[in-house]
């Protein structure tokens, strides 16, 4: 299952939305901003709408959101959607028992965490974030999902760069759970 269709109208509203910064955090590379889209409530309202429901079409439990970005979709998304929210954190910043996953990143590598009783076993989890580029982060939280018991019910994203071919890489990641793109360029 994808994520549903969205008219025109709301595709040039959320592209509008979202700027290029160059050579952020590195040279060579272009980081899409989507402040300007979550200050706009007519923007961010229907992506919300668009990502919950998709939530609800594959019969999610929880919302998982990756850090930081990802928060802010995800949690909105979850309340909207009546589920569950479960952040996936930077390493060293949750309480308690945790899991961590190390994955690399297209300018370094990076740590990911939850806390071991995020999930109960078997629970579905939808994994929120903004962007899809190579497909590392969202790697690492699956199996973090996976690893705390939880079930993959599909990954939602704001955009998909669908030329660093990060959909490819999560194929067998995914285990036949959906990957979902509002907006892929």
């Amino acid at each position: 299952m994808a994520i549903e269709e969205i008219d025109d109208k709301l595709r040039a509203l959320l592209l509008e939305r979202i700027t290029d910064v160059f050579d952020h955090p590195n040279p060579g590379v272009v980081f899409k901003d989507i402040a300007p889209l979550l200050a706009d409530p007519d923007a961010f309202g229907p992506l919300v709408d668009v990502l919950a429901r998709f939530c609800t079409a594959v019969g999610a439990d929880k919302v998982a959101g990756l850090e930081a970005r990802g928060f802010i979709l995800a949690a909105p998304v979850a309340l909207r959607a009546g589920l569950g929210f479960v952040p996936i954190r930077k390493a060293g910043k949750l309480p308690g028992p945790t899991l961590t996953q190390r994955y690399d990143l297209e300018y370094g590598s990076a740590e990911v965490e939850i806390q071991r009783s995020a999930f109960a076993p078997g629970e579905r989890v939808v994994v929120v974030d903004d962007v899809l580029a190579t497909g590392g982060t969202v790697d690492a939280a699956l199996g973090l999902l996976r690893r705390a018991g939880a079930d993959v019910a599909g990954v939602a994203v704001l955009l998909e760069l669908g030329f660093l071919a990060g959909r490819s890489r999560l194929a067998t990641a995914l285990g036949g759970a959906p990957l979902g793109a509002v907006l892929t360029i």
